[in-house]
């Protein structure tokens, strides 16, 4: 069976195996639902928005679970990942109707920093507690492996247990196809501009992993003539400028790969591969621009590739 169709801003499609042909539609848009309910920024009635408003709002396990997952992620990466970024995030145009203020400049940026500090944060009797009401939470860097992750679950309570999810890139795979091959994968070799054409870098054979790429390639912004990553060093306040152009990493989990995936961005390679050598069940694929100015690739020892075009 194959779904597909759009949400959260961008595609999924969902493929499973099963022997009665169930349609399983409406559990997943159910799902899609309460994740916009609970994490969206772009839903003005979500739980996220009311708490990053300070309203008086009770916390759901969706919300719950997001939260615990971004704080572990930043204690990992030593604060390169941080669910408080959003006022930094909105500050250079990648909010939800929030263009980039032309009137950034580096006092303004440390004077946002000040609101970015996950330990300032945390959830208590069912509510968010903030030191500084004007600081903002945002889980865009995770929430779709966790909604591809929350689709497989849903998945495997009904039996399911031959699935790949993919929600806008966040791959969650179990089991294999019916005659045993297993699910493959491509990497996107990094563009030239957000619109341009997608081409397969390479291909990768994945079972009961996720698997999540993160690119500076086809979101930024421009300013001045200059092009902006939208991966944001929660420590500087700036957009990275490294040369690392898109991480791909495996992991037990589509979340823990996205949020993984997204650290890789932030902290560049030559920081980002002791951590993802420190973790059991990891492997990541980086594609670098070399010294030169041509394209380069490193895997680590884990990660096996099938082809690379």
């Amino acid at each position: 069976m194959y779904l597909e169709g759009f949400a959260q801003g961008s595609y999924y499609a969902i493929t499973y195996f099963d022997e009665q042909g169930r349609d399983f539609q409406k559990g997943v848009d159910s799902i899609f639902h309460a994740i916009d309910l609970s994490v969206n920024l772009w839903v003005d009635t979500s739980i996220i928005c009311k708490v990053n408003r300070n309203e008086n709002v009770i916390l759901d396990n969706i919300f719950i679970d997001n939260f615990n997952i971004a704080q572990q992620a930043a204690e990992l990466s030593g604060g390169y990942f941080d669910p408080t970024i959003s006022p930094l995030v909105s500050a250079w145009g990648f909010s939800a109707n929030t263009p980039h203020s032309s009137l950034l400049t580096p006092h303004s940026i440390d004077s946002l920093c000040q609101l970015v500090d996950y330990h300032k944060v945390r959830i208590e009797d069912g509510k968010l507690i903030k030191e500084n009401p004007a600081m903002r939470l945002d889980f865009n860097a995770i929430a779709q492996g966790y909604t591809s992750d929350l689709i497989g679950d849903y998945l495997e309570s009904q039996g399911i247990t031959s699935y790949l999810v993919d929600v806008g890139g966040e791959i969650i795979a179990r089991g294999s196809k019916p005659d045993g091959t297993p699910w493959v994968v491509g990497i996107e070799k990094p563009a030239a501009n957000w619109d341009s054409d997608r081409v397969v870098q390479q291909r990768v054979e994945i079972k009961d992993k996720g698997i999540v790429t993160s690119g500076s390639y086809r979101k930024y912004v421009e300013r001045d003539g200059k092009r902006y990553s939208h991966c944001i060093d929660p420590t500087t306040g700036y957009p990275v400028e490294h040369n690392l152009l898109s991480a791909t990493v495996i992991a037990e989990t589509s979340v823990w790969a996205d949020a993984l995936a997204s650290i890789c961005m932030v902290m560049g390679m030559e920081k980002s591969l002791p951590l993802i050598n420190s973790l059991d069940g990891v492997e990541a694929y980086y594609i670098f621009v070399n010294d030169q100015g041509e394209l380069e690739t490193f895997a680590t020892e884990g990660f096996i590739i099938m082809d690379e075009r």
